[in-house]
């Protein structure tokens, strides 16, 4: 039954409502014999998503049966997570929102619509950090050893492509290409490739062996006598890949690229290889036998193994190990755990390369800090320990 203006203004009188003071046109609304409250899921977009959907482009949503949904755009990852609301949200095709009708309120018009959905949720969305311990976990299931591996020549193992990966990570495709190039992994034949940390430092030590050789600056290290010496000894993509790695590209006056080589970087690389076979070294000892074992000119500092290794000054005689922050888990609560079962009281000073990926937008470590730990002070040092539990 379509309702009539006349029953419309009745309707309006019995509520004592004055047609003036509404909007002039009236939605009558009946429900459609193919109603349904399941088919249809009702998602919140901001501005921004809404006007990249506009533009044409698209959203992904990602996850594995045990993983938690992501919503990915061109650059941003979101959580998909569901909302309740007490209203009942009706699905109308084609509804008018008020700024699409008629401003003229002399006209009184009646939309007859049909009610094809029911809702009492929605998917609301968060931006959030991508998920990318997956990333490095698929690809170090056969990391790259060089051409004449006996893997290689078996050509042995998975390997994935950008599609592949794009299908299987929690991120959106600019986080993702960022965060191959943070873990060092290259494009050899059309599939993605870590190269195997042994190897890496291989090529690692041919540059830097050529620069001490050459007397170059390590400023000024040029590609293509680099290309020309090495690439007997390795792939010319794989030297290239390595001084990318470890170095700044730039083009001088003349059109020639040159590398300017990271000593934060270099001297990060070979403490992690000094390190990753022993469980505990004596820090002096370290010290002495790290700076021996960079380039010369090259100078070694505490501050370059944040987030990779962890000094204990309380031991006698004070060590050091190798801690990756790569290797923690990314969930926060776990990422606590984890670090307050290794030790018990933490300085703000050592926890923070630890948990500082772990901060949202305009989330500081002092936040962090206060929601998960607790602050006393030791000795006049101010220390944190966990809030919960641990065994």
């Amino acid at each position: 039954m379509m309702r009539t203006a006349d029953e419309v203004k009745a309707t309006l009188e019995t509520a004592k409502l004055k047609q003036e003071e509404l909007m002039p046109t009236v939605h009558c609304m009946s429900f459609s014999e193919s109603i349904t409250s399941g088919d249809y899921c009702l998602l919140e977009l901001n501005d921004v998503l809404c006007k990249h959907l506009e533009s044409g482009k698209s959203l992904v949503i990602k996850g594995d049966k045990d993983e938690h949904a992501v919503l990915c755009s061109e650059d941003k990852t979101y959580d998909v997570k569901i909302a309740d609301t007490s209203n009942l949200l009706i699905i109308i095709p084609d509804c008018k929102t008020p700024d699409q009708l008629s401003d003229d309120q002399s006209i009184q018009s009646l939309v007859h619509t049909q009610i094809y959905g029911l809702a009492n949720n929605y998917w609301e969305l968060r931006k959030c950090r991508p998920k990318m311990k997956k990333l490095k976990k698929l690809l170090m299931e056969n990391p790259y050893e060089g051409p004449d591996s006996i893997k290689e020549k078996a050509s042995e193992g998975l390997k994935y492509t950008i599609e592949d990966l794009l299908n299987r990570i929690q991120a959106s495709e600019r986080e993702l290409m960022d965060h191959l190039h943070v873990i060092h992994a290259c494009k050899i034949e059309g599939y993605w490739r870590i190269p195997d940390f042994d190897y890496e430092m291989k090529l690692l030590n041919h540059i830097t062996q050529l620069v001490d050789s050459e007397s170059w600056s390590f400023s000024k290290v040029p590609l293509k006598v680099c290309l020309e010496e090495l690439g007997i000894l390795e792939p010319k993509e794989m030297i290239e890949h390595c001084l990318d790695c470890y170095g700044n590209r730039y083009t001088d006056e003349a059109g020639e690229i040159y590398f300017a080589l990271n000593e934060d970087k270099v001297c990060r690389a070979i403490a992690q290889m000094l390190l990753q076979n022993v469980v505990k070294f004596n820090l002096s000892e370290f010290q002495e036998v790290w700076q021996q074992s960079v380039p010369e000119g090259m100078t070694t500092r505490r501050d370059q193994l944040k987030g990779l290794a962890l000094v204990d000054l309380s031991s006698r005689p004070e060590t050091i190990f190798l801690l990756k922050v790569e290797d923690l888990s990314e969930d926060t609560v776990e990422r606590f755990t984890s670090l307050f079962t290794l030790r018990q009281k933490w300085t703000e000073a050592d926890i923070s390369p630890y948990i500082q990926d772990l901060c949202g937008e305009k989330q500081t470590i002092g936040a962090l800090l206060t929601k998960y730990a607790r602050c006393s002070m030791q000795n006049g040092v101010k220390v944190y320990n966990s809030r919960r539990p641990v065994s």
